[in-house]
């Protein structure tokens, strides 16, 4: 039998932090870090956050879009069970077709309430180990050779473990690009690479087998989703 714990109030709120120097991908330029945070108050004092990041071409989701649909969703959730999880997400697809940025964020929130509500953290609540050590890469914005053989170099002496490289403006121009990190940074550290699917199927292959040479560790987003979704 699920416990209860009511809703009592959802506070939304809009989060723009300014980027250091823009972010360039093959799908645009960012100069904000943009996101929505949620905030579920449950009548015995628990408060739950969660936060999502939408992007308009992956998802299709923006700020704006999440903010108002967390809207209808913090109305819908008024008063109901925050334990019972399954039925809040049940909820917010019967309210609405697809949104899952902001779904997320009302989903994170609602574990939280849950983990707090059982005296464990959260990772422990699902299961978990706290026995991981987490790491990240720093990404190069796409841009010029030089641009980007500067903020490799960069990358490397600040001490990231992997450098992460964003591509996919033209396939032959990538080779180049990548060929100049690497020569720049040595063979020591892992590179990533992402194309955010700007290649073609064909260009795809042809690129990644000519960056074979240059150890790479993956590849991310090589084509357009609807081209993956066609041989999936």
């Amino acid at each position: 039998m699920i416990m209860k714990l009511d809703i009592q109030q959802v506070e939304l709120y809009k989060l723009s932090i300014p980027l250091k120097e823009p972010f360039i991908t093959s799908l645009g330029r960012d100069d904000y870090a943009e996101s929505v945070v949620v905030k579920i108050i449950t009548a015995r004092g628990i408060v739950g956050f969660g936060e999502c990041s939408p992007y308009m071409p992956i998802n299709g989701e923006s700020q704006d879009t999440c903010f108002v649909v967390g809207q209808y969703f913090a109305k819908l959730f008024k008063d109901k069970n925050a334990l019972d999880i399954e039925e809040r997400v049940a909820d917010m697809d019967k309210l609405i077709y697809g949104n899952t940025s902001i779904k997320s964020a009302f989903d994170m929130a609602l574990y939280d309430i849950a983990a707090q509500h059982a005296g464990v953290p959260l990772y422990k609540f699902l299961g978990g180990e706290n026995n991981k050590t987490i790491i990240t890469d720093y990404t190069v914005s796409i841009g010029e050779v030089e641009k980007m053989v500067a903020d490799a170099i960069k990358i490397k002496k600040e001490g990231y473990p992997a450098i992460k490289v964003k591509l996919g403006q033209d396939g032959k121009k990538d080779v180049e690009r990548i060929k100049a990190i690497r020569e720049a940074i040595g063979n020591e550290i892992p590179l990533r690479i992402d194309a955010n699917q700007g290649w073609s199927v064909e260009e795809a292959i042809e690129t990644l087998k000519a960056l074979g040479k240059h150890n790479i560790q993956h590849c991310e987003e090589p084509i357009v989703r609807w081209n993956f979704m066609k041989f999936s």
